[in-house]
């Protein structure tokens, strides 16, 4: 079935509604360019955050030290008009810490509830595998329902709300790896690669010329998107098309992940959601309002490389998860 062209789109598009789309799309594709005065290169971890954002998802950030997964998280925020909060993760880090608590107020003589850090729009949970699993799931609820439930009483989260962790993948000792049920709730699972040399370069030239990371402000980023533009992006994303047979594709590349003998562990239902869902964001970024193959392929590491668990036997044969899903989709049929 060929996809629908952009000209048919624009004639069922009301002329003010198509204006407020190609505006919120203008102001999110502006986060690049505010997000780049602080970091250098690293676009597919940017293009991340963004998708994140417009399918109400959070993002999983992995990379070895200095490679500013956090600079990236504090550059997006300083780019949005949203309120933004920092968790550092350490092993004496309680429940209460992140969500809140009731306290006692002697003049009142009754309970309040003081909000934790959960309670914003974009929180930065740094290292977040250096805290005991009972902490790390104080945050389950919060992800998936969008409430925390203190004293059996369910208090809602703002919107937008995206929690942004991050994570290092070469020190193992004093940390607590993620469970499937946590990671589960990550939509997307992001690599913080080191910069080229070229990159690395411009990294040192802009400090050798007083570029300070701890001041966002001096070096230019500025708001250029707010709920509203985010909002109207959103609305336009879940207007895209989606074919029944990009939906069979994307459904045929998470069956394939069970039957695959690598894996003890393969994509399900709600992986198979998320690819759909982060696909969507990711056309409508390029501008088009229906869903393609390569648009499914674009997203399917990220969205997907977190939710299989590899056998034993192939990981020490230095299998990967991304190894495994690429040859799954150099396989799965694509539909025309």
């Amino acid at each position: 079935m060929s996809a629908p062209t952009a000209q048919n789109a624009a004639n069922t598009t009301n002329t003010g509604d198509a204006g407020n789309t190609d505006s919120a799309r203008a102001s999110l594709e502006a986060l690049r360019t505010e997000i780049a005065k602080a970091v250098v290169g690293q676009d597919p971890a940017v293009t991340g955050l963004v998708v994140a954002l417009l399918c109400r998802g959070h993002v999983l950030l992995e990379g070895v030290p200095g490679v500013a997964k956090t600079l990236l998280v504090r550059a997006l925020a300083a780019s949005l008009e949203l309120d933004t909060k920092r968790v550092q993760f350490t092993p004496d880090l309680m429940p209460s810490d992140i969500t809140g608590s009731l306290v006692y107020d002697a003049r009142t003589a009754e309970f309040s509830f003081q909000p934790g850090p959960v309670f914003t729009h974009l929180l930065l949970a740094d290292e977040i595998n250096r805290t005991p699993p009972k902490t790390q799931s104080a945050l389950l609820e919060a992800m998936e329902e969008r409430q925390v439930t203190v004293d059996g009483t369910p208090r809602s989260l703002p919107d937008p709300f995206l929690v942004a962790a991050t994570q290092n993948p070469v020190e193992y000792e004093g940390t607590y790896p993620l469970p499937e049920a946590q990671l589960d709730r990550f939509l997307l699972k992001l690599t913080v690669p080191l910069p080229s040399r070229d990159d690395e370069v411009d990294v040192l030239t802009r400090h050798a010329q007083g570029f300070n990371p701890r001041d966002l402000q001096a070096a230019g980023v500025r708001p250029v998107a707010g709920p509203a533009d985010l909002e109207a992006a959103r609305a336009a994303v879940e207007g895209t098309t989606v074919t029944p047979e990009i939906a069979g594709y994307v459904v045929d590349i998470c069956r394939a992940t069970r039957e695959s003998p690598s894996l003890a562990l393969g994509v399900s239902p709600r992986g198979a959601t998320a690819l759909l869902s982060t696909a969507r964001a990711w056309a409508w970024l390029t501008g088009r309002d229906y869903v393609t193959p390569d648009d499914v392929k674009a997203l399917a590491l990220p969205t997907l490389r977190h939710r299989v668990q590899l056998r034993p036997e192939a990981e020490m044969e230095g299998v990967t998860a991304d190894s495994v899903i690429t040859a799954i989709l150099a396989h799965v049929p694509v539909p025309r």
